[in-house]
């Protein structure tokens, strides 16, 4: 992935430098974007109707807990039920917790998705595989991000990139497997570029940050580097194919990195004060803001991951004890940072007009245990969960599924990772069986056939 960094430098997020970024290239690493869009709207994959649409995907990474927070259980046992009340919402279909009531008054622009659940084992990376790209990693094969796939089948909107992770991609959480945030099987060309940065800190800058000069001196190595691939027929790399989709991919980073458009993107310093406080003055709410100014310019997708890592830092993840985080951590740090930003985001976009094309979606990797267990927390749980869709032509104040009365089991309505994916397809205009670019180039289909999106969601 390329990663904007506040530092002024070009650097992969996996610590490759720009020499084994090259070599990825001449392994054929690289593709194009446009030539794809146009073979899939020929094809009739794509609708162009939809192709105005952003997705803005926010990862709630950690999970939050269903019983506590958007399905709960006032009628089962305290050990089940645990600590806060339902409240009322401007829904009639669903009432959420006590701890988020901006997300009771903004109820009737989203919907609840309460019968989420999976099958494989109980880690935060495999969820985090599935409700990202819609498959597990198995045999090697690393599925693209879901963003990085629309990338691929549409390429960019004026100098911008197509795919955007805010504020930085996941980190370690446990299971030491991928995440899914990248292109996987589609080449390095069309993973996201990565921010890299807290938008709240003091001294965020924009990301450009590349002189003209430097630009020059980098693309000077570049072409030092080039050759030293090569062993003799130096003119016929240069004049071949993977030299000029090569020359084409630096330039469209150094184009996004040197952009007026670029730059007046990502600079938040642009935005009221007043409307940076209203999303907070965090990471989390300044990441959302970003997202909003970068889907408004034309960024088809956008990852907001609510937190990094599981370790050390109060997240969702609430087993109850040390390095994990209480509920009542939960309660008074992440619910209300949540709640405020979320809300905020979506009131904005309404305003701005922008929500119909706008699809906002809440995921996570899986659920919480049913039980408060013995440090007063809960532990994972992939049998049942909630996640929620806002936007794009979802209607909102609805619940689709239903779990059983303790939030463990769905009842009605299963709904499987690929199917929260193929519904992110759906609303961009992506016909489900469109084939990508697969491993020793075999058909990949987006999702696996027969998949269908979560109609329900949809008027």
């Amino acid at each position: 992935m390329f990663t904007f960094t506040d530092q002024g430098r070009v650097s992969t997020c996996d610590g490759l430098g720009r020499r084994d970024f090259l070599q990825a290239g001449t392994l054929g690493a690289l593709g194009l974007s446009l030539p794809g869009f146009l073979q899939l709207k020929a094809e009739g994959k794509v609708n162009p109707k939809r192709d105005n649409k952003s997705c803005i995907m926010i990862f709630n990474l950690g999970a939050p807990s269903q019983q506590d927070l958007w399905d709960m259980k006032p009628d089962a046992p305290s050990e089940i039920r645990g600590p806060f009340k339902p409240i009322r919402t401007s829904s009639d279909a669903f009432e959420v917790s006590e701890i988020l009531p901006q997300h009771a008054k903004m109820a009737k622009h989203f919907s609840l998705v309460r019968s989420c659940y999976h099958t494989a084992a109980a880690v935060h990376d495999t969820g985090h595989q599935m409700m990202q790209t819609g498959r597990l990693f198995t045999g090697g094969v690393i599925t693209p991000h879901v963003g990085s796939a629309l990338e691929f089948m549409r390429g960019r909107r004026g100098d911008l990139p197509a795919h955007v992770i805010l504020p930085e991609t996941m980190g370690p959480t446990g299971g030491n497997m991928p995440h899914g945030q990248d292109a996987g099987f589609l080449g390095k060309a069309h993973d996201p570029f990565v921010l890299n940065s807290n938008p709240a800190a003091k001294d965020f800058k924009v990301p450009d940050l590349l002189p003209p000069r430097e630009i020059g001196e980098v693309r000077l190595q570049r072409r030092r580097e080039l050759r030293e691939l090569v062993d003799g027929s130096v003119r016929h790399f240069e004049q071949s194919e993977q030299a000029r989709l090569m020359d084409a991919h630096f330039n469209s980073a150094y184009r996004i990195m040197s952009s007026a458009e670029a730059r007046e993107a990502f600079d938040l310093t642009k935005e009221p004060m007043k409307v940076r406080e209203r999303y907070g003055m965090n990471r989390f709410g300044q990441s959302l803001l970003l997202a909003r100014r970068l889907v408004e310019r034309g960024v088809r997708f956008v990852t907001v991951n609510t937190f990094i890592t599981v370790f050390g830092e109060i997240t969702w993840d609430i087993h109850g004890s040390k390095p994990f985080t209480s509920i009542e951590g939960m309660r008074d740090i992440v619910a209300p940072m949540y709640d405020q930003g979320y809300c905020a985001l979506i009131a904005d976009l309404l305003e701005r007009g922008m929500l119909e094309d706008t699809l906002v979606t809440a995921l996570a990797e899986f659920g919480r245990t049913p039980k408060i267990n013995p440090a007063g927390g809960r532990d994972h749980w992939p049998n049942c969960w909630t996640v929620n869709f806002a936007g794009g032509g979802v209607k909102g104040g609805e619940v689709i599924g239903k779990s059983d009365d303790m939030g463990a089991y769905p009842t009605e309505r299963p709904v499987a990772p690929k199917e929260i994916v193929a519904t992110i397809y759906h609303a961009m205009g992506v016909e489900l069986d469109t084939e990508l670019p697969g491993p020793q180039g075999r058909p990949f289909p987006v999702v696996d056939f027969g998949t269908a999106p979560i109609r329900e969601l949809f008027a």
